[in-house]
């Protein structure tokens, strides 16, 4: 009796396995879906959104963009963990994804143990941006309005826990001044409330900025990277323009269910990977910031895990926490 249990045991593992196998075999046989935290407009969506034709074309599968906003893009990447997985629902991240972690106490996934990395995808950088209202012109001049009118000022952000948060709140941090946060849906929210004149600065990403600062409807004061860059090249880093040692990357990538079937995640990180470094999708991307960063997913991960440990111990020395 007891060899036929283990026969029936066996026969049912081995059917199992070859199951799994067939399945890997016929990715993808359905539409894909990459799921946004944020509104459209914000880099986590513009990357996904030119991912997706690409992927769809390669893969000779739909690929749908889904933007579910909310709670600094938990409410995205809670939905996307507890997605099955098989490899046919992504989150696209920004460098929110790690600060949500770091802020959020009682999120309803665990970020290292629910989610894995599929690809980093790109970087880019902040540029601090501010109401032309304001009537400042520099970074100098906007710390001595601050300076001079303590809890007045107010700053833009994407939502509480986004990237746009925590780059601001450091330069607040960094810079010693008392001004008030001010969250939003998204960065398009985030930056109308801003040329409104309504909210006086934001750390905004510079493929959402750099055609407002051209058009000069909004005025930049420095960049957020150690170099100055290529696309305003008028315009100082905020470590030369009065905060030393500042600096903040802004860093996207695709993150899946933890428990893909490893051969049907390495199909998407090399389908990802040649994606990234098409000359089409540098051409796409240069002229907004953005540039292609393929890795591989245990690169990815370490990458995520390093950045909460770093907001983490930040958010707790400057006393950041989620509302």
């Amino acid at each position: 009796m007891a060899s036929q249990k283990v026969l029936v045991v066996t026969a049912l593992v081995l059917s199992g396995l070859a199951c799994a196998a067939r399945a890997q075999d016929d990715y993808p046989s359905r539409p894909l879906r990459i799921v946004v935290g944020f509104t459209p407009g914000g880099g986590p969506d513009i990357t996904a959104r030119h991912i997706a034709q690409r992927l769809g074309e390669s893969l000779k599968q739909q690929v749908i963009v889904e933007n579910r906003p909310g709670a600094g893009g938990t409410v995205a990447a809670g939905m996307v963990a507890r997605s099955p997985a098989d490899g046919y629902t992504l989150l696209s991240v920004s460098s929110a994804h790690a600060v949500a972690a770091a802020i959020y106490p009682k999120l309803a996934y665990d970020t290292l143990k629910d989610l894995a990395g599929v690809t980093q995808t790109a970087t880019s950088k902040y540029v601090l941006v501010a109401a032309p209202a304001l009537g400042v012109r520099s970074v100098r001049e906007l710390l001595a309005a601050a300076r001079a009118r303590p809890g007045e000022i107010n700053f833009s952000s994407a939502g509480v826990g986004s990237g746009t948060h925590f780059a601001a709140e450091i330069f607040k941090a960094m810079a010693a001044i008392d001004v008030v946060h001010v969250p939003h849906k998204g960065i398009p929210e985030a930056l109308g409330e801003t040329l409104a004149g309504r909210v006086q600065f934001f750390m905004a990403p510079i493929a959402n900025a750099v055609n407002l600062l051209r058009d000069g409807r909004l005025v930049g004061l420095g960049v957020s990277s150690r170099t100055r860059d290529a696309l305003l090249p008028e315009l100082p880093t905020i470590d030369e323009a009065g905060v030393a040692g500042y600096e903040q990357e802004l860093w996207f990538g695709l993150l899946a269910p933890s428990g893909v079937p490893r051969g049907i995640m390495m199909r998407l990180n090399a389908e990802l990977g040649r994606i990234l470094v098409d000359s089409d999708t540098k051409a796409r991307w240069a002229p907004i910031g953005i540039e292609p960063r393929p890795t591989a997913p245990q690169e990815f991960d370490r990458l995520v895990a390093g950045e909460i440990a770093l907001y983490t111990r930040i958010a707790r020395a400057a006393n950041i926490t989620s509302q």
